[in-house]
C-alpha cells in the first residue's frame, strides 16, 4: 500500500488518489501504471479497508476510484461508503472491456462517472489540472447534468488552458477517411490545439509535429508495423492512436511498438486533452509525482 503523499508547498498538502480495488487484469493493470509519475496513488483491496486508513490531517483523496475487471464487481453501497468517509471526494469507475462491453451486466452505477480503462491516465490528467487551477470542471457538475452540458463545460476549460510563455505542443492528425480528419481537427481546434498537418490514410515518416493523432479505427498488425517504422524515424515523435476496442494485448503491443498512449474511439475532448498534457509535460510542467511506498 502506497503511503499518504508529503505536505506540498507553504503547507498545503499535494493532491492524491485513492485506487480501491485490485489489479490483476491486464487492463486495469495498464490503467493504474498510468497514473504512475502522475499523481501519487494509495491503494486499498475494498472500500471498507480505504475508509479505515489513517489519514494524516484529515487529508481527502482528490479522487476515489473504483477498479473492478468484472462487472458488478462494486454497488451503490460501495460507492456510498466511501462518499460517505469523505464527502468532497469524487467517485469515479474504472471500466475494462468486459465492463464497457456491457449488455446484460446492467447499468453503471446511478450518480457515478464510469471511465474506460484507456482514458483514465488522460482523464485524471485533466481533472487534476482543473483542480489546480481552483476549477470543479466536469467532476464538480451534478451527477444530473446532460451529456451536452458535460460536454460543453469541457470544452469551455479546455479552451481556457493556458501555460504562460510555453507553446503548446504541435499536433498532426491522420485517419484512413476525410470525415475522421475533419473530426479530429474539429476536437483539436476546440481545445485550441494547432493542427499542423492532416492526413488521409497513414501518417507520413516525416511528420513536422510534437504528436501525432492517429485514428487507426481497428488497430491491425500493419498499424503496429508503420508504427515501428515511424518511431524509428521520428523517434520525438510522441504517437497517440485511436483505436475502437482496445484491449489489454493489443495495448501492450501499441506501446512496445512506439506509441505514447491508445485511447479508445470516439474519444472524449478531456481525454485527450489530458493525454496532451501526459505525452509533452515538460511543455504543460504538468511533472507528477511518483507513487510513494
Amino acid at each position: 500500500m502506497s503511503q499518504i503523499p508529503d505536505t506540498g508547498v507553504a503547507g498545503r498538502a499535494r493532491p492524491f488518489v485513492l485506487w480501491v480495488g485490485e489489479t490483476p487484469d491486464t487492463e486495469l493493470g495498464l490503467a493504474r501504471s498510468g497514473l504512475s509519475g502522475l499523481v501519487p496513488v494509495i491503494e486499498a483491496a475494498t472500500p471498507e479497508a480505504a475508509v479505515a486508513l489513517d489519514m494524516p490531517g484529515q487529508q481527502s483523496p482528490a479522487i476515489a476510484l473504483l477498479a473492478a475487471s468484472l462487472p458488478g464487481g462494486w454497488t451503490l453501497a460501495d460507492a456510498v461508503l466511501l462518499s460517505r468517509r469523505w464527502p468532497l471526494t469524487p467517485v469515479v469507475s474504472v471500466a475494462t472491456s468486459l465492463i464497457d462491453g456491457r449488455r446484460r451486466s446492467g447499468p453503471p452505477l446511478p450518480g457515478i462517472e464510469e471511465v474506460p480503462w484507456t482514458d483514465l491516465p488522460g482523464r485524471i490528467a485533466w481533472w487534476l489540472h482543473d483542480m489546480a487551477a481552483g476549477r470543479p470542471g466536469t467532476l464538480g457538475m451534478p451527477a444530473t447534468s446532460r451529456r451536452e452540458e458535460r460536454i460543453m463545460e469541457s470544452a469551455v476549460r479546455v479552451r481556457e488552458w493556458s501555460i504562460p510563455q510555453r507553446p503548446r505542443p504541435r499536433v498532426s492528425v491522420a485517419a484512413a477517411r476525410a470525415g475522421e480528419v475533419e473530426c479530429l481537427v474539429d476536437l483539436l481546434s476546440a481545445a485550441g490545439t494547432p493542427v499542423v498537418r492532416r492526413t488521409c490514410g497513414r501518417p507520413a515518416l516525416d511528420e513536422p509535429a510534437d504528436v501525432l493523432v492517429w485514428d487507426v479505427s481497428a488497430l491491425a498488425q500493419s498499424h503496429l508495423a508503420w508504427l515501428q517504422i515511424l518511431s524509428a524515424n521520428r523517434p520525438g515523435l510522441r504517437v497517440v492512436l485511436l483505436d475502437s476496442f482496445p484491449r489489454g494485448d493489443s495495448t501492450i503491443a501499441a506501446l512496445r511498438a512506439g506509441a505514447a498512449a491508445v485511447l479508445a474511439r470516439p474519444v472524449s475532448l478531456e481525454a485527450l486533452a489530458g493525454t496532451l498534457l501526459q505525452v509533452d509535460p515538460a511543455a504543460i510542467g504538468l511533472g507528477g509525482e511518483q507513487d510513494r511506498g
